[in-house]
């Protein structure tokens, strides 16, 4: 067993801490909502039927600990709301690439900045679904979803995503097309 955790670890460690950043938008909470997800794989590993990836099984595990760290806070969804401020550039990757080196850009940073705008579930689907490129099908699988379900509440984030981005070229008095958020 400790050879298997300690690849899991190595394997999906970064990609947990990221989906945890994303939801708690503290690094130190994610550091430890990371260390309650790897607690949770090492009791119940034994108990992973294999009927989707590890990976998948992982973020599903990470998402159940950020609603249940959410459920625990007082005030959870207002707390939730205050910790998207996306003013600031607490989103650091050590090893960036380069289309993560882009997300330094304004425009980038707006799409961020609109998350906020969305529901735990709906932010969920973003992140898994165009931070993690997980597909559909893994991303169902990883939030207990049905794939419709997924599909369903991608469309509806990338509404009101791209609902606050023209406002926000409208605000920034920018000309601007029509703004395209799809994928």
């Amino acid at each position: 067993m400790d050879s298997v955790f300690d690849e899991l670890y190595k394997k999906y460690h970064h990609d947990v801490f990221q989906f945890l950043f994303y939801m708690v938008r503290n690094r130190e909470q994610a550091e430890d909502l990371v260390q309650e997800v790897y607690i949770r794989v090492f009791k119940s590993y034994t108990r992973f039927e294999g009927k989707s990836s590890e990976k998948t099984w992982l973020f599903s595990i990470a998402r159940n600990v950020a609603i249940d760290y959410f459920r625990k806070q007082k005030g959870w969804k207002d707390k939730l709301m205050e910790k998207f401020d996306w003013s600031t550039n607490q989103v650091k990757d050590d090893y960036p690439i380069p289309e993560e080196i882009t997300i330094q850009k304004e425009e980038i940073q707006w799409i961020y900045k609109c998350l906020e705008y969305c529901t735990v579930d709906q932010r969920a689907v973003v992140i898994l679904r165009f931070i993690h490129d997980l597909s559909i099908a893994e991303t169902a699988k990883a939030l207990g979803w049905t794939e419709s379900k997924v599909k369903t509440t991608q469309h509806r984030s990338l509404k009101i995503i791209k609902k606050h981005m023209e406002a926000f070229y409208e605000k920034e008095g920018m000309h601007s097309e029509k703004v395209r958020v799809e994928r």
